[in-house]
């Protein structure tokens, strides 16, 4: 298994949020025709149930998850952004998550799979002008900052699959937790995505394969 440790900006955990700053705009955004790539992951931990740590692989753990949340909603997401062009997609990828969710640690180089977003309001148009491709990865955190950029508008909180599974926003998100916990074959402890729907009613499935998705967010 090929995997990567993700290399942020220099930040202590006694670092002011300040100090390291998010990226803005989309002057450095990557674009494949039309479409904004993004790409973002699903950090996660595992303990023994003794309190020893294991890693992907081992199906004898306690896996959890963490989530983000945003302003005025109740719902949960997992961290993603846009892939600026002086980085590669897992380096984006390590970005948003210390950006967004305040964590460091190990990414997965094998993508939990691909989807395209598009915006409610574009749904019923074929053009890929507005929409977005993201690469979504599974991230091991070895570290927590107590501090990140974000963290005016993104609480973070571990979870079970379980919950996770009702907090996710969007469909895929739920697809891309299935694809980690079958690394670990835990899946039938939480049970299929394919028997979930959208509470929100702002998601719609238009294709699905075996590692990408096109989907309305």
């Amino acid at each position: 298994m090929s995997s990567l440790v993700c290399e942020g900006p220099a930040m202590s955990s006694s670092s002011s949020p300040d100090e390291v700053l998010a990226r803005k705009g989309r002057l450095k955004q990557r674009y494949d025709n039309e479409y904004r790539l993004v790409a973002g992951c699903v950090p996660y931990r595992v303990k023994k149930d003794e309190g020893n740590p294991c890693r992907l692989g081992d199906d004898r753990g306690q896996v959890d998850v963490l989530m983000i949340s945003t302003p005025n909603r109740t719902d949960m997401v997992f961290p993603k952004g846009g892939w600026e062009d002086d980085e590669d997609v897992y380096q984006a990828a390590c970005r948003e998550a210390m950006e967004e969710a305040g964590v460091k640690g190990v990414i997965d180089r094998t993508t939990l799979g691909h989807w395209v977003f598009k915006s409610k309001s574009s749904q019923q148009s074929s053009s890929p002008r507005g929409a977005c491709k993201g690469y979504i990865f599974a991230m091991e955190v070895i570290e927590e900052l107590e501090s990140w950029p974000e963290q005016a508008t993104h609480g973070r909180r571990w979870v079970s699959p379980g919950e996770a599974y009702q907090l996710c926003r969007y469909d895929w998100m739920r697809e891309a937790l299935t694809a980690l916990l079958e690394r670990f074959s835990m899946i039938e402890a939480v049970g299929s995505t394919q028997e979930l729907t959208d509470q929100n009613g702002v998601y719609m499935m238009l294709q699905t394969t075996s590692d990408s998705a096109v989907a309305l967010c």
